[in-house]
């Protein structure tokens, strides 16, 4: 019987694990220091946190798209508290357990490394295992106008009790503004918080909104575009026939990777600098209740959105932050990270960090993630893929590019259950 250990037990690593031990007669060690199932997007949730995709998105089983739905006893169409979710994943990992019987094991511990025969835990201890998954979800985030030194900036909004020592009568800077902004800003306005929040970007865009219901996906003919200018000028002329561009976004979505991979180096660059923002916006879109929400903060100047960047952040002896943003020096009383995910090797964490030391992985492109082969295996530094060392989850960015949502890990997952040649 093959051990293969799983690094990682948030969605990627709970989904790696029902998929392995659904379809394979595996034995599996999942190593994850905290309970299965929760992780940074669903264990930290609060109520008014909704998940951005339908309930039909969400399944945990490839097999049985409306699974999650009628687990919540729900329409497809509805958008549903993020914490819920995480319960459906610890509730879809404990019957994964019940079914495996003594095939799974559960190691409460955080993983430090790879050995020759498995995976080294941060106590010393080795998990001995012939293949290898890595599902450590995102790198950290990037910092990118940071004072860790300071009482009043906030590195991580989801640290225990970050934002609620946050006193609700001085205004706040959220540095980014992008889904984590929105879930800070909805977050510190839910009590009686009467001081105003400031979320500032490079582009000042926030997220958009979906439908109530979604348009079917419209196709897009793209077998005459060869650079990524054709395709920009192809998506924007089809959303302008199609009259909703959400439904040429959706239809997009499963060439993504292709599109990506195909794109020329230089031509990625581009798209990171110029587009992946705008992108971003437009993909990944806040619940319509959301929506609503941060509508009504804006109107009632309770949020307000600027474009630019901090230039500068001063720590003044009564407290608090002086920063200077491009309308000039403003005090807030708190400033929060809400940054996405920062670049490699900067943001790897310490088991990502160490693969790295060890030449076991290597950076990816653009140093959005690490790099794998066309299988998902795992490339050293030395340029070759590693044998049964494998990856899922949004590390894969950069090799690809939509990697960080359900559907794609769920397939993903489902992948590492068929053999490789």
């Amino acid at each position: 019987m093959t051990t293969v250990a799983v690094v990682g037990g948030g969605c990627a690593g709970v989904l790696a694990t029902r998929e392995l031990l659904s379809n394979t007669d595996d034995r599996v060690v999942l190593i994850e220091p905290d309970e299965p199932g929760g992780g940074l997007a669903y264990g930290s949730a609060r109520p008014w946190h909704l998940l951005n995709s339908r309930a039909g998105a969400m399944s945990a089983d490839p097999r049985d798209l409306g699974h999650f739905a009628r687990w919540a006893g729900c329409s497809p169409d509805e958008f549903r508290p993020r914490a819920e979710y995480g319960q459906y994943l610890r509730d879809v990992f404990a019957d994964t357990s019940d079914k495996s019987g003594t095939r799974l094991e559960v190691r409460r511990s955080r993983a430090s490394g790879l050995t020759a025969a498995g995976v080294l835990l941060a106590d010393g201890r080795e998990v001995r295992a012939e293949r290898v998954v890595v599902a450590t979800g995102n790198p950290a985030p990037a910092q990118p106008a940071a004072r860790p030194d300071h009482p009043d900036y906030i590195a991580d909004p989801w640290a225990k009790g970050a934002l609620e020592a946050i006193p609700s009568d001085v205004p706040v800077l959220l540095v980014g503004a992008g889904l984590t902004a929105i879930d800070v800003a909805l977050t510190l306005t839910e009590g009686d918080r009467d001081a105003p929040i400031t979320a500032v970007s490079r582009r000042g865009q926030l997220p958009l909104t979906h439908t109530e219901v979604a348009a079917p996906p419209v196709g897009l003919a793209l077998d005459d575009c060869a650079t990524l200018r054709d395709i920009v000028r192809a998506v924007r002329a089809e959303a302008a026939r199609a009259g909703d561009w959400r439904a040429v976004v959706d239809g997009l979505r499963p060439y993504l990777d292709q599109l990506w991979t195909a794109f020329t180096p230089d031509e990625q660059d581009a798209f990171l600098r110029h587009l992946a923002r705008p992108w971003e916006c437009h993909r990944h879109r806040m619940a319509p209740a959301v929506g609503a929400r941060v509508a009504a903060l804006r109107e009632e100047g309770r949020l307000e959105v600027r474009a630019g960047g901090v230039r500068s952040m001063i720590a003044p002896p009564a407290g608090g932050l002086l920063v200077e943003l491009e309308a000039g020096v403003q005090w807030f009383g708190a400033v929060v990270n809400c940054a996405g995910p920062g670049r490699l090797p900067a943001a790897a964490g310490s088991f990502v960090g160490n693969l790295l030391d060890a030449g076991q992985a290597r950076v990816g492109p653009h140093g959005l993630g690490l790099d794998i082969d066309a299988s998902g295996r795992l490339i050293g530094a030395d340029g070759r893929a590693q044998p049964d060392r494998w990856l899922i989850g949004p590390l894969r960015r950069g090799a690809k590019w939509e990697t960080t949502a359900v559907p794609e890990i769920r397939a993903q997952a489902h992948n590492l259950a068929i053999p490789v040649g």
